[in-house]
């Protein structure tokens, strides 16, 4: 039996770029996919799936992706200051991965993989059709990291299917989003579990629930 206590050790200064890399994609997880589709200066559409993506500000409602290199999403937005950041559904699998494929410049992925775009509302850049959500966004600002540049988005207005939304707010049971794992894995949802946070008053008033926490 492997001991409990024993951890195998990767240190990104004893290793190649490219086999850290596979190790950090495979610890941070699962990961959202912004589905970013931009328009060239020359009004070439691009759509790709970007998984270093999350919320970065509350108030401004800004998000943020990571071009990894200059990849055209980013010299997009540098040009035209707009984008939309699609949600990646599972019905809509293999569609995504295929928007990942490394088309010449001046491809437009949607039309190679056959994804449906509609005009956004506030945005000149198209969402997903097919897509329940969609972030329309304007660029905030870059910070360049290496050999990334970190995307801040100016959240403009976030719409959402009627059928996905429920009480006020979107509902993950009609998202269905897919997540990118490490290598070539993803995932699904699975099990939705819903846990409320313990205000510290309740913690403090009552022992057992910190005993049911420790596992006592």
């Amino acid at each position: 039996m492997t001991d409990l206590a024993e951890r195998v050790l990767f240190d990104p200064t004893e290793m190649g770029t490219g086999a850290f890399y596979r190790v950090l994609n495979s610890v941070v997880v699962p990961r959202p996919i912004a589905w970013v589709c931009s328009r060239s200066a020359d009004g070439v559409l691009n759509l790709a799936p970007h998984s270093f993506y999350t919320v970065a500000c509350v108030d401004p409602p800004v998000v943020q992706f990571t071009s990894v290199g200059r990849k055209d999403s980013l010299r997009n937005v540098e040009a035209t200051g707009e984008f939309t950041v699609s949600l990646t559904p599972e019905a809509l699998f293999e569609q995504v991965n295929a928007t990942g494929t490394d088309f010449p410049a001046g491809t437009s992925e949607a039309q190679e993989c056959g994804i449906a775009l509609e005009p956004s509302e506030r945005v000149a850049v198209p969402r997903v059709a097919e897509s329940p959500v969609s972030v329309e966004c304007t660029l905030h600002s870059t910070v360049r990291l290496g050999d990334s540049t970190v995307v801040f988005g100016r959240v403009q207005l976030i719409s959402v299917r009627a059928g996905a939304v429920r009480d006020g707010r979107p509902r993950i049971e009609h998202l269905r989003p897919l997540a990118r794992l490490g290598g070539n894995e993803w995932s699904t949802i699975g099990e939705v579990r819903e846990i409320p946070r313990i205000p510290y008053a309740t913690w403090s008033e009552d022992p057992s629930i910190g005993e049911q926490v420790r596992g006592g």
